[in-house]
């Protein structure tokens, strides 16, 4: 069993659009988990500056399953540049990391409460 995890963070549009995503690689099992929230990012685009709200989202995976989640999320994504970060997890706690590649990889194990 892997000892990290990995974290993709990306940015999106709207609240739809970032569900549509999630549903499809939470389903396919190529992350975990996704969390989201909204956010007011300040940007430059197209040589002006940008004030929008947008949706921030953290996909929980492991190293075997990034490769494709990013692929993925990249494929799906409505924005022409979309923002795909990688992030490594380190000291994450067992049970957490068990249920995140239990997840991901459909490796089946006993039932725990690590998600919750």
């Amino acid at each position: 069993m892997t000892s990290v995890g990995t974290i993709i963070l990306s940015t999106f549009p709207s609240e739809e659009s970032i569900v549509d995503v999630a549903n499809n690689v939470v389903g396919r099992r190529l992350c975990a988990c996704v969390n989201f929230t909204k956010i007011r990012s300040i940007y430059f685009w197209r040589g002006r500056m940008e004030d929008q709200l947008e949706f921030i989202a953290l996909f929980k995976t492991t190293p075997r399953s990034t490769r494709r989640l990013k692929a993925e999320i990249a494929r799906l994504h409505p924005y022409k540049v979309p923002e795909i970060v990688e992030l490594k997890m380190g000291r994450v706690s067992k049970p957490y990391l068990s249920w995140l590649v239990e997840s991901t990889h459909g490796i089946p194990k006993k039932r725990h409460n690590a998600a919750k």
